[in-house]
């Protein structure tokens, strides 16, 4: 059912845009959905606690009405439970009641000022820019009446549950919508799941320097409760160095109760770290793909490049590097990266991936399908890096999953939950984990390859080079049988063929063509 809801609230949202650009809109839609919910969860904590200052078998209990008046003011009752305080005029009752005013953008961003000023956790992050939104007459209010349907019910758990779902299921569309510009925000949910599934971030500090509007943070979060732990079980630290998605980031964790740490400002990971001196139990990661214009004079001789300096032009080797760095000695890190990163030996690249596999810090490689991003069709993998394995040092699992996707659209392909529950399930047999299956080699999906023999082919880690051939069942039948049913099937197939150009000569001879 919340699917279907999902749905219908898109194609209205997205009717409702009329020409303004996807891009832009995002900010309007999301930001507004986010309102409504510290709005839904203020009012839903406001109720609870007047039933408890009017219940005599209750703690809380005020016997006076001047009282319960006062108290219900006290911002303490609203913080100590992770409520954001909410000043009545920016209350969403008061903006659906206002939504069809013609300066309904303005009290929008007077709304958001108010917010802001009452809760410092959220100064700069959410976007004032209703007030000159290029939509048409009427336009802001009925999206405001659209976002006003979405919240079912005054269980904030509930709440907050559907209006995090809501806001995760309209970037992913607005993702879509955007393209190539949509991967900037947004990494698609099959590749979070798989680098979650694999790494099992089940306590302790969760990291991503560029970290998006905040997805690997939401499924860490969702991996944690799924496998019994409680939300707060993990502390997460982000980097974001564009200021708009950076805002999306933090109200994408806001809206899930997820306490974070983004940084004091959006900035760019290489030159304005804002965790310096942060060591992760987990870093996930998509970072941009070979981006060039990333070096910077003061990043000469910088720390992080343990395994030599990164080339200036391409970046792949100084995310690995900075992932490494910023990992505690017992820490894990998944990350993605292009295709090529795995090969290339140019610029110093082939000697940093050298340095890497020789001090044993490469642990699982994953050649992901093709067509799972909005914004690339560079064929991509994935990095699992550690800096003490535990199980089988001297050794890198390969794993090829290229042939594993499910198309979900005519462009897009996606991994489904049965083969991201696969591949970690290979991978933590190959780590020998507790209640995990016995590890064997499959020809064709996955090998444990010796540092020798990645040595013997270069240091490249593509894992088709390790992996070999998918093993062919064998029917038993004997080779010149199978040879002459299928030679005698290409001859039926051949002559109805014929058939077929002869008919097709006869219908054109008919209207007067021929050739």
């Amino acid at each position: 059912m919340l699917d279907d809801i999902k749905k219908t609230l898109w194609a209205t949202a997205d009717k409702l845009r009329a020409n303004m650009d996807a891009a832009e809109y995002k900010h309007l839609v999301l930001g507004l959905i986010f309102v409504k919910y510290i709005s839904d969860t203020f009012a839903a904590r406001r109720a609870e606690l007047a039933r408890r200052f009017a219940d005599p078998a209750d703690d809380y209990y005020l016997d006076a009405a001047d009282l319960i008046a006062e108290e219900l003011e006290d911002r303490d009752y609203y913080r100590e439970v992770n409520v954001f305080w909410v000043p009545e005029s920016a209350r969403w009752e008061a903006l659906r009641t206002a939504a069809k005013q013609p300066d309904i953008g303005k009290r929008i961003d007077d709304a958001l000022t108010l917010i802001e000023v009452e809760n410092p956790k959220l100064k700069g992050i959410l976007d004032k820019r209703y007030a000159r939104a290029q939509l048409p007459d009427g336009k802001l209010g009925e999206l405001v009446d659209l976002v006003s349907t979405i919240g079912f019910g005054a269980d904030p758990g509930k709440a907050r549950d559907v209006l995090g779902q809501v806001y995760e299921y309209f970037l992913g569309q607005f993702a879509s919508a955007e393209g190539k510009k949509g991967g900037q925000f947004y990494t698609p949910a099959s590749i979070v799941k798989t680098l979650v599934a694999v790494l099992a971030p089940h306590h302790g500090k969760v990291y991503d320097p560029c970290c998006g509007s905040g997805g690997m943070f939401v499924q860490s979060e969702k991996f944690v409760e799924a496998h019994g732990g409680k939300l707060g079980n993990v502390s997460i630290y982000g980097q974001e160095s564009n200021p708009t998605t950076w805002r999306l980031a933090a109200m994408n964790l806001a809206i899930r109760g997820i306490d974070f740490n983004l940084g004091r400002e959006p900035a760019d990971t290489f030159t304005r770290n804002q965790h310096p001196d942060l060591r992760a139990d987990f870093i996930l990661a998509n970072p941009p793909f070979n981006v060039s214009d990333w070096w910077h004079g003061s990043l000469e001789g910088d720390p992080r490049w343990e395994f030599g300096t990164p080339p200036q032009g391409n970046a792949n080797y100084a995310w690995l590097q900075h992932m490494l760095y910023h990992l505690k000695p017992s820490g894990r890190a998944g990350i993605v990266l292009a295709n090529g990163s795995m090969s290339s030996s140019q610029n110093s690249e082939g000697d940093i991936r050298r340095a890497m596999v020789d001090a044993d810090v490469v642990e699982v490689m994953i050649a992901l399908p093709g067509q799972l991003f909005f914004n690339t069709q560079i064929p991509a993998c994935l990095w699992f890096l550690t800096k003490h394995k535990a199980a089988r040092p001297g050794e890198v699992l390969f794993i090829d999953a290229r042939k594993l996707a499910r198309m979900i659209s005519r462009v897009q392909t996606e991994l489904s939950d049965e083969v991201i529950d696969r591949i970690a399930g290979t991978v933590a047999a190959w780590r020998d984990e507790a209640d995990a299956e016995e590890y064997q080699d499959i020809p064709g999906y996955c090998r444990s390859v010796n540092l020798a023999e990645i040595a013997d082919h270069g240091h490249v880690l593509t894992p088709g080079r390790y992996v070999g051939a998918e093993e062919v069942e064998d029917d038993d039948e004997a080779f010149a049988d199978k040879m002459q049913k299928l030679t005698e099937k290409l001859g039926e197939q051949m002559a109805k063929g014929a058939e077929l150009d002869a008919l097709i000569r006869q219908k054109l001879g008919g209207l007067g063509y021929e050739f």
